[in-house]
């Protein structure tokens, strides 16, 4: 089986404030199968600490963080792969 990094999905939460880039995030996850990747783009400031703890503390892994523009670029693969 491959572990080649597929992202199923792009979020973009640009223009939301926190809790919501996580809480939709957290959605999104829900239907896809582990080892899925999810795209999520954010501009809010505290989701530089909220989606890494929110990986964390969900076990879900922090692939990627990068920027486009003024958004934060977040890479996540969901648990259980």
């Amino acid at each position: 089986m491959s572990r080649r990094m597929e992202i199923a999905e792009t979020l973009d939460a640009t223009g939301l404030l926190c809790p919501l880039p996580v809480l939709k995030l957290r959605k999104r996850l829900k239907p896809l199968a582990p080892g899925q990747c999810i795209r999520l783009l954010a501009d809010d400031p505290a989701a530089v600490v909220d989606v890494p703890h929110f990986c964390s503390e969900s076990g879900h892994e922090l692939l990627s963080v990068s920027e486009d523009g003024a958004a934060q670029v977040y890479l996540v693969r969901k648990a259980g792969a």
